[in-house]
């Protein structure tokens, strides 16, 4: 053990009495929970702060408009999976487009049809 001043005899530990050493047991006993409960305070923390950047993430870019043909009534437009589903009616035939949500381009065409 280091002797902070050097003028002082160091007291080697097995000259503690058994008083002092519960003493010393007790306080590092209660050091090591202190500075547990102040880890899972830091813990806390940084957990909310994950969680707060995360949950404020701006929503992603949606196209600003989609095309269908002219004169087609649209039934319903969704988005899902970064994309756009738009159900219409053009002539006699319910036709289902899917389109990319970032740029709007067709991506898919799908005839409904019934049997």
């Amino acid at each position: 053990m280091n002797n902070p001043e050097p003028d002082q005899p160091e007291i080697p530990d097995a000259e503690l009495s058994p008083e002092a050493r519960d003493v010393l047991a007790r306080a590092r006993r209660s050091f090591g929970i202190s500075i547990g409960i102040l880890l899972l305070g830091f813990m806390a923390i940084g957990f909310a702060l994950v969680y707060r950047a995360m949950r404020d993430a701006p929503p992603p870019d949606l196209a600003a408009a989609v095309s269908v043909p002219a004169g087609a009534e649209v039934v319903s437009a969704l988005t899902l999976d970064g994309a756009v589903q738009v159900t219409y009616r053009a002539g006699g035939a319910v036709l289902l487009d899917v389109f990319d949500a970032g740029s709007g381009a067709l991506i898919r065409s799908v005839q409904i049809g019934a049997e």
